[in-house]
């Protein structure tokens, strides 16, 4: 039985899930990363067959061969798919990008360049299944961006080898290295570099409570896109909803992993009933039952008493997803404040995002939402202004800028503006 929170009366506020940090895991990511920096491959090696069962001593990195066979081992038709999936992410990304832009006022030329990273790390799980998905999700916005140097880690399986399906996507997709590692040693090896991993300046992706943690630790030396924690979805829905249909959808995310976490939140007490009796027949055939049914201990109905509470409770949880099956979802959208993706309407179920159509699915998790966005193509650029001044400009601005100099005791920054109100040098 699903967990009922009633909020008609009582009101209250949901606290969206957040990220603990476990100080012994902590310590063994840090032990990890220390020995990667120091040690380089053969910790990469040594993880590999601790964890992977994997042995790498042949290569860390795939081959040209290994490519090949990819290629000739993945069915035409998921060929097919993943390169539709591919087209789809290349149109979205596109479209992400900041414009440059320039100006002139008072003598003042001034403007924003965009300029790509130089090169960006992209990690994929693997373990529970195979994710040529998160391959593309990845790797599409960082070459749309410009990006020249792409790494992909991933783990390997027991035979040292990659998924085919995520070796042809990494490769149409646009990646330029893919090592077999996972965990947080292949965190420590796109930050620090390896003999066979190049360091790179920017790491994205989802994975593990090690991945996550080695982000962490790493941050400040490279860009990360953030800490992900277990996926979530909200569901607000009233009685238009079909609820054989939303069982299925929390079915859908709850099969993602066995911390899942899902609210169902309607005014209408019906409703609830009906899609807590359809789940429990759903569930019944469900695939990756074990999961499913450790991420529906995670999985609470709410009852509120209207559309503007189910409003404060959705911002509160500021959920990865956000699914509204609502006869008028475009009015409801007006009070979203705080959400990873959202999906409107009966026929827009959130796994179209999880394959490319019109979101990348990854997204921001354990309340991030408030205050982050989901993988863009602008997450793989800087922008940089640029200013350049006449002697003109200088004496128009210099009065007010080194008044506020000598009012913070700089006396070097109005020093060094007055000369510029000279003869112009040019």
């Amino acid at each position: 039985m699903l967990e009922l929170l009633d909020l008609r009366e009582r009101g209250g506020r949901l606290e969206p899930s957040k990220l603990e940090i476990d100080p012994a895991l902590a310590e063994t990511v840090r032990g990890i990363l220390q020995r990667v920096f120091v040690e380089g491959d053969e910790v990469l090696l040594e993880l590999a067959q601790k964890f992977d069962g994997a042995d790498l001593r042949s290569t860390i990195m795939v081959s040209e061969a290994e490519f090949a066979a990819a290629e000739a081992a993945t069915p035409p038709e998921l060929r097919t798919a993943l390169d539709e999936l591919i087209e789809r992410l290349r149109d979205l990304h596109g479209r992400q990008l900041p414009p440059e832009w320039w100006d002139e006022r008072n003598g003042v030329r001034f403007g924003e360049i965009v300029r790509p990273l130089q090169s960006v790390g992209c990690y994929v799980p693997g373990g529970r299944a195979a994710y040529p998905s998160s391959v593309a999700m990845t790797v599409v916005p960082a070459v749309v961006a410009g990006v020249e140097e792409i790494v992909l880690c991933t783990p390997p399986g027991a035979d040292g080898t990659v998924t085919p399906a995520v070796l042809y996507t990494a490769r149409r997709a646009g990646a330029s290295h893919v090592a077999k590692t996972g965990g947080a040693q292949a965190i420590g090896a796109m930050a620090y570099g390896t003999e066979s991993v190049p360091r790179v300046d920017r790491i994205v992706g989802p994975g593990n409570a090690y991945v996550t943690e080695a982000k962490r630790q790493v941050a400040g030396l490279v860009g990360i896109d953030g800490l992900a924690g277990p996926s979530e979805l909200a569901i607000v829905a009233d009685a238009s909803a079909d609820p054989a249909v939303i069982a299925l959808d929390l079915i859908a995310q709850a099969e993602h992993d066995p911390e899942a976490r899902c609210f169902f939140v309607s005014m209408d007490p019906a409703l609830i009933d009906r899609v807590t009796a359809s789940l429990g027949v759903a569930i019944a055939s469900a695939g990756r039952r074990e999961i499913v049914d450790a991420a529906m201990h995670h999985t609470k109905t709410v009852l509120v008493r209207d559309l503007a509470q189910a409003a404060d409770v959705v911002n509160d949880l500021a959920a990865e997803h956000l699914q509204l099956v609502l006869a008028d979802p475009e009015t409801f959208l007006k009070d979203v404040r705080n959400a990873g993706a959202i999906f409107m309407g009966p026929a827009t179920a959130v796994p179209f995002g999880d394959y490319g159509v019109a979101s990348n699915h990854v997204l921001p998790t354990a309340g991030t939402a408030r205050f982050s966005s989901g993988l863009r193509a602008s997450d793989y650029v800087t922008v940089s202004s640029v200013v350049q001044m006449t002697t003109d400009a200088a004496r128009h601005y210099s009065p007010g800028t080194t008044t506020i100099a000598h009012a913070e005791g700089l006396v070097g920054h109005a020093r060094a503006m007055d000369a510029r109100t000279q003869d112009d040098p040019a």
